[in-house]
């Protein structure tokens, strides 16, 4: 599969381009060019870094970001320290739901978990993002459908971790990566797997054990690359369809 590219640098001041330059953030680039040219100068690049975090739990919101080119996992944080993943979001998404909501502290903490060579995200300060929403027009309209993705993608996750087996959960979770970095190897760390699935790290060393041996991934310490795809969904659960399902749904197309 292709990589992702780098995002556009946003437009000098006083530039006023017949077309906006592309970004890579799935909501972003289904906003009509005139709304997207006009956040442009509100939106900066920033490089994205394993294990980087972006939002911590219960410090007030200053930013959202719009990734292009990695996974990052909203965790909740235990008082002993213990975290257990409760929504990814990758460049189908943004973070900071909660600035849309009307919030100011978010209920779990946000980092970098998969990124990929040159990743990178568009960031914005709160400010600008809701005064862009207050406008109540597609930008609004993009952000409310995807608060709708998200909440569903969160409870069938909550269903998928009580019902369904480590390996299908598994499963699942390297085919919503998969789609979201754009290549068929990437950095993946089983400490990391364990605490998306919410187990420990020697069912995570059995379970990609069994993937492996099923032929659809090969592993190692750090790298993992799907090698069968359709071999990989047969062994999911349900519920990546269901998420796609209504991430394709919610979500306007890319214009």
């Amino acid at each position: 599969m292709i990589a992702n590219r780098r995002l556009a640098r946003p437009i000098a001041s006083g530039t006023v381009p017949s077309r906006p330059p592309p970004s890579f953030n799935k909501l972003l680039a289904a906003l009509p060019p005139t709304d997207y040219l006009r956040i442009l100068p509100s939106l900066r690049d920033i490089p994205i870094k394993f294990k980087q975090v972006l939002q911590k739990q219960g410090e007030k919101v200053s930013n959202v970001y719009f990734p292009s080119s990695c996974v990052c996992s909203i965790v909740n944080v235990m008082q002993d320290g213990r975290m257990v993943e409760v929504a990814t979001v990758g460049n189908e998404g943004m973070i900071g739901i909660t600035a849309f909501l009307g919030g100011d502290l978010p209920p779990g903490e946000t980092f970098v978990q998969v990124p990929v060579p040159d990743g990178a995200s568009q960031v914005m300060s709160v400010a600008a993002f809701r005064a862009e929403v207050d406008r109540h027009g597609p930008f609004h309209d993009v952000m409310n459908r995807y608060a709708q993705a998200l909440t569903a993608m969160i409870m069938q996750s909550t269903a998928c971790n009580g019902l369904h087996s480590v390996e299908e959960r598994c499963a699942r979770w390297l085919l919503m990566t998969h789609d979201r970095v754009g290549l068929d190897e990437f950095q993946l760390t089983q400490e990391f797997l364990a605490i998306m699935l919410g187990v420990r790290r020697p069912s995570v060393t059995i379970v990609m054990g069994a993937l492996h041996k099923a032929g659809v991934i090969d592993y190692g310490r750090r790298m993992t690359r799907v090698v069968n795809r359709k071999g990989l969904e047969a062994m999911s659960c349900e519920c990546y369809g269901v998420v796609k399902g209504h991430f394709d749904r919610l979500l306007p197309q890319s214009r």
